[in-house]
């Protein structure tokens, strides 16, 4: 007859495979429940793709093979070949790693600027509060990508003026969503408490307010990011975005425009890379909103 002790040590043993598993895969699954696992693998995918794109890729994305002219989908060229023999497969992945770098440096700036105008507006209010409104207001008022097209058109076509253009364009959403954020907090007992006990307001900002609205920010940021992969790849589109011979996908699709019912490889993949990096920042976007907020959270 087994002893207490030796009943208890039987049943605390892992049973079948989950108990193979090591405990940080298990915390690191159980905070992963419910999220679009395809989703978040699409866009580790897309990372890695822009990090390693001259590793990964098979050819030089601006090689021409003018024996390999609209060839289809082959072993040689997997994904086949565009108007100018070059593979599309290595193009593609070279696109990643423009539309992921002026994306991510895009929305990182317009997420700077705006967060600080919501810090600064919703914790200093009054005057300054009204003035940076009233600002933002102005701003969003202007037609975002007809304003975009005019800036680039003068500045001219470059990587630093798209993420320039899209980052000082995209920050009035922040600021509005933020600010929102912020003046809730100002209401809470922790930052009165701050208050009583002699804070400035640039450290309650900055000790109290601030790491509050994190979480807000991940959502805004990881939305933000299919946006402005989508105005880089309109504005490559329009031939007012990343120079040539530089591969963007939005210039992929310009190029093969011409050539959809004779050669449907063309813009068929570039189009599709496009779809699936916006479609998964924004369900990876929903899903993170519903795990920060604790109405919208399910157990």
């Amino acid at each position: 007859m087994l002893r207490g002790a030796d009943n208890e040590a039987i049943l605390r043993q892992p049973r079948g495979i989950s108990g193979l598993i090591p405990e940080p895969l298990r915390r690191a699954n159980a905070r992963l429940r419910g999220a679009p696992k395809f989703s978040l693998a699409f866009i580790v995918f897309a990372l890695l793709c822009a990090a390693f794109a001259p590793v990964i890729a098979p050819y030089d994305p601006i090689e021409t093979d003018f024996t390999a002219i609209l060839e289809p989908p082959s072993k040689a060229h997997w994904l086949g070949a565009d108007n100018q023999g070059r593979d599309i497969l290595s193009r593609t992945i070279y696109g990643a790693r423009i539309s992921v770098r002026v994306a991510v440096i895009a929305v990182f700036l317009a997420a700077s600027v705006g967060t600080l105008v919501a810090l600064i507006a919703g914790v200093f209010r009054g005057w300054v509060d009204t003035v940076l409104m009233r600002i933002t207001d102005g701003f969003m008022a202007l037609p975002y990508l007809m304003v975009a097209l005019m800036v680039v058109a003068l500045m001219g076509a470059s990587i630093t003026n798209v993420i320039l253009v899209i980052g000082l364009l995209r920050w009035m959403g922040f600021a509005r969503v933020i600010r929102g954020e912020v003046l809730r907090l100002m209401e809470s007992d922790f930052v009165r408490l701050a208050r009583v006990a002699g804070s400035s307001r640039p450290r309650i900002m900055l000790r109290h307010v601030f790491p509050n609205v994190i979480n807000t920010l991940l959502v805004l940021l990881t939305l933000e990011i299919g946006l402005a992969v989508i105005t880089e790849s309109s504005l490559s589109f329009l031939g007012l975005g990343v120079p040539r011979p530089d591969p963007s996908w939005g210039s992929m699709l310009k190029d093969a425009q011409q050539y959809v019912f004779i050669a449907w490889w063309s813009p068929v993949f570039s189009g599709l890379a496009i779809t699936m990096l916006v479609m998964s920042c924004n369900l990876v976007g929903d899903w993170l909103r519903d795990r920060t907020d604790p109405t919208r959270r399910q157990l």
